[in-house]
Order: C-alpha cells, then structure tokens, then sequence
C-alpha cells in the first residue's frame, strides 16, 4: 500500500565530490533515464510522491562559471543545484549538517538554549543565502538520556526558526529531516550492542520532522569478529552470526515509537563492506583488504569484483559476493536486492529510499537508484509536482537572490 503522501527517493551527495570532478550536473543528468510513460527519471522523482533530496554544500567554481560578473555572487555546485530546481520544479535540495566525523560537536551547543538558538539562526540563514528547501540534521549518536533530550530540543528550535520563513518569504514549508540510526555502528573506544535508536525520543522527535532517513547499513564491518551482512532486511535464524542487526526490526521499533510508516524513509548502501581471509557470512575473518576510498569500502559501482560470484540469502533479504581464490566476501546491495526492498517499501507502506552516497552508484542499467526509482514510481502510481522553492529575497548573493536570470 502506497502511504498517503506518496513515495521519496533521497540520494546524499557529498561535498568531497567536488574534488573528484563530478558535479551536481553530472550526477542528476545520468539517472534521467527514460521510463515506460516516455519522460524522464528525473521528472517523476518529485517531492512527496518520490523525492530526490541532495545534501551538499560547495562554492567551487565550475569551468562554466562566468569570473567577471559584478556583484556579490554564488557560483559551484550551489549554482548548479538551483539551476536544476529551476529545470526540474519537484527537486527539493537539503543541506546536511553532521555526519559520523563531525557528530562529536552537537552535544556543546544542543546543552542550552543559547546554543541551540545560534544553531538555528545560523543554519537558515545558510538556508536562505544559498536557496535551499531544508536541513537535515545527522547526530551520530546521542550518547546518553540528558543528549537525547537535548536533540528534541535542538529539533524544535530548528523547526521555528524554519517555519517563520514562510511567513516571511510568501513560500512553502521548509523540510527539515534526521538520518536516523537503525542499528549501531561502535565507536573504537566502546564496541556496544544497542541499539542506537533505542536510546532517541523518537515520538517526541517526529512532531518536529517531515520524514526519517533510516541508515539501514553498517550491520557489520571491520569492527565485529565475523563477516555478515550490512543491510539485511531480515534477521537470519538459520546463521544469527550473520545478521546482528536487521532493518525489519529497526522499523518495527519506529513504528512502535509512534512514527507512521509513510515518514520513513529507507536508506540503502552504494557500497559493500569486505571481510578477507573469511569463508562467508557468520564465518570468522581476518583483515578488510582494499577498497575504492578507503580500506574494505568498494563502490557498489566496482562490484562485483572481477572473480566474485554473486550470492543470495533468501531467509535474510541480503546479496554479497564471494570470491573462493581470495577468501573475501563483500556485503552490498545488488540490483537484486534493490528491487525486492522496493516491493517491501511497497508493502509495508513505508517513505521510499534513501542512499549513501550517490557517487558510488553505477550508469545505465547498473544503477540502483534508477533500479529502485523506476520499481517504485513505476509500480506505485504517479507523484506529486509539488514545486520547490526558488525566491530567496535575503539571499546575499545577488545572482541568487535574483534567481540567476537567463540561465
């Protein structure tokens, strides 16, 4: 069943991106691919019947920025994005604030009101100078009870300061999301298994928010003792090993909480996570061996690994790939488990999809986004042209602010 306000596609792109030559442009125009109703991807991927959110920030300037406009002006990715909410009406872009490096520097300012009062202010106001539709707050993790109350609070202040813009600027409401944990990713100086999501006010969060981008990834890594699976849909009873975490279980926990399940939204990796000298999922292993950007991390778009079979467990909802010469498994999603978290998206009635991190998605035919894009908008009804917003009057940026006019 279809949720009420229809379905969301999110994909992260990150600032870093910048530095490896593949801008907003690129990323976007490769996934429009055209569907069976003759338009394209990027037409049917609208903001409440299937969203495509892109959290970045960056002012590089691009080879097709002008250097000798007058004025104070924006130029980079942030340019490009709102040019492509001017071509494509339903594409909100978010800016993402935290994530897993930075999420040790929420805790100081969300502990008073002072501070979650300059938080606010100031995120908006990057809002409004750089024509954005929203912020998405990424804490990773509240570690205790006093800083999961401290997050509601830092929600709810946010959430003012977004809903007096409206009243101001003559728009629409302004977004405002969490990535959210659906299982637990140790830090390295405590390796726990709880939850982190447990430890969260989940109901009294969700007044403030639009919707939850669930990380439902990073069930196992290189921090655990045996290979298994990163982004199961089910646990495995058959190999618990395997399955420390499930995503199934996660949602059950949200909705458990009160939150309704057209708000969540589900997020899936376009990356796998090796494990070397191991003999499969449950199994012991030792070393992470090499990766696209770091140690142990493939690209989903470098998978499978020349060599590697392409394997299926049935009971959990999880594809990896086994190489027997190396003794390496990597756990990510194949265009096969895409496809079956759509129809379970479907079922259970659930937000849509989110991934991380767009760049490590494949072209044409490879792509999962385009895989599970086509699967939900497709097979789920038509979406919602809902515009964004594109006048920032208190924009500092003059060519912003004016819209940048004949481009």
């Amino acid at each position: 069943m279809a949720p009420k306000e229809g379905f969301r596609t999110v994909a992260y792109y990150v600032n870093w991106l910048v530095n490896h030559t593949i801008s907003p442009k690129e990323m976007y125009n490769y996934r429009a691919k055209r569907n069976s109703k003759g338009r394209s991807m990027a037409e049917t991927i609208s903001r409440k019947k299937s969203r495509q959110t892109i959290s970045l920030t960056s002012f590089t300037p691009l080879r097709t920025d002008s250097w000798n406009d007058t004025g104070n002006n924006v130029y980079g990715c942030i340019k490009q994005l709102f040019l492509l909410k001017k071509k494509h009406r339903h594409l909100k872009v978010l800016l993402s604030i935290g994530g897993w490096t930075y999420s040790a520097n929420f805790a100081q300012p969300a502990s008073t009101s002072a501070g979650r009062r300059r938080f606010a202010e100031s995120a908006v106001s990057l809002l409004k100078n750089l024509g954005l539709d929203g912020l998405d707050i990424d804490w990773e993790y509240p570690k205790d009870e006093s800083e999961a109350h401290h997050f509601v609070e830092l929600l709810e202040e946010t959430r003012r300061h977004l809903d007096d813009i409206p009243r101001k600027h003559g728009d629409g409401r302004f977004l405002l999301t969490v990535a959210s944990p659906a299982g637990k990713r140790p830090t390295p100086s405590r390796i726990s298994r709880e939850q982190n999501y447990r430890k969260l006010k989940l109901h009294r969060m969700d007044k403030h928010l639009d919707f939850w981008n669930l990380m439902a990834y990073d069930y196992a890594g290189s921090w655990d003792s045996h290979a298994g699976h990163q982004a199961n849909v089910f646990g495995s009873t058959s190999n618990p090993r395997s399955t420390p975490f499930s995503t199934h279980a996660a949602v059950d926990a949200y909705k458990a909480a009160g939150i309704h399940p057209s708000k969540i939204v589900i997020g899936m990796p376009l990356y796998g996570r090796a494990f070397t000298n191991t003999a499969g999922p449950g199994q012991a292993f030792q070393g992470v061996g090499e990766g696209s950007w770091e140690q142990g991390v493939w690209d989903a778009k470098a998978l499978p690994q020349p060599g590697a079979r392409e394997m299926w467990d049935e009971e959990a909802k999880a594809s990896w790939t086994y190489d027997e010469g190396k003794k390496m498994m990597v756990s990510y999603d194949s265009p096969r488990a895409a496809q079956w978290k759509a129809d379970w998206v479907r079922a259970e009635g659930l937000g849509g999809a989110m991934w991380w991190e767009s760049s490590g998605d494949a072209k044409g035919e490879g792509s999962l986004i385009s895989t599970m894009s086509t699967k939900t908008v497709g097979r789920l009804g038509g979406t919602d042209r809902s515009n964004n917003t594109l006048e920032y009057p208190d924009s500092k940026y003059d060519n912003l602010r004016h819209g940048f006019p004949g481009e």
